[in-house]
């Protein structure tokens, strides 16, 4: 299998491009997450609970936020930040977890935009660069999202980016105290994809 097909774990990932930036699009950036990002992200998180909620369950407290970044320190996840060109702010975030190679060359991609940027379309774009950023230098052939089947706005995200739905998995995951029935969509690097970034992956 060639090289480029082959899932990294993080010490081989490329490393970020100038302004740790690993892609850029026209408003939008991405970079890993990191340990410093701690006071913008939860503050960010605190004020979006309403937005999120119950849905999304991102860190709030130094604590939650210490275990989230360990666990996205492991060799099958990667965690990134979407950014606000025009400010460097956080406006959003992505995970894709459970990354597996060999011939699957899979991930599950989980994100959310903090509620300042909702609406604004920067998560839609920042989502494009990371799909990008993991069909490129990730070397990833495959991306899955299960969202709940009432959360209608994150059904819609995917929609525009291009992603395919592909069934429904009852009592999938636990969330929010219950097993809770997901949609599964998925996107493959062969797909076209619609609404996303005119940007450049690097490096």
């Amino acid at each position: 299998m060639p090289a480029s097909h082959r899932k990294r774990p993080p010490h081989e990932r490329p490393a970020a491009s100038g302004g740790g930036y690993l892609a850029v699009g026209e408003r939008t950036a991405i970079r890993l997450l990191h340990r410093g990002d701690e006071a913008e992200f939860t503050a960010r998180a605190r004020e979006s609970v309403a937005l999120h909620r119950p849905w999304l369950f991102p860190p709030t407290t130094s604590e939650q936020f210490a275990h989230y970044v360990a666990r996205l320190e492991e060799p099958a996840r990667a965690g990134f930040v979407v950014c606000e060109r025009a400010t460097d702010g956080i406006a959003g975030y992505a995970t894709i977890n459970n990354i597996v190679g060999g011939v699957f060359q899979c991930g599950a991609l989980g994100y959310g935009a903090f509620s300042h940027a909702a609406g604004r379309g920067l998560l839609t774009e920042g989502l494009g660069l990371v799909i990008e950023y993991a069909f490129g230098p990730l070397g990833l052939h495959r991306l899955e999202a299960n969202i709940q089947p009432t959360n209608a706005r994150s059904i819609a995200l995917v929609k525009r980016i291009g992603f395919r739905l592909e069934g429904l998995s009852p009592d999938f995951l636990y969330v929010d105290g219950a097993w809770r029935d997901h949609e599964r969509w998925a996107i493959t690097s062969e797909m076209p994809r619609r609404g996303g970034p005119q940007g450049t992956v690097g490096p």
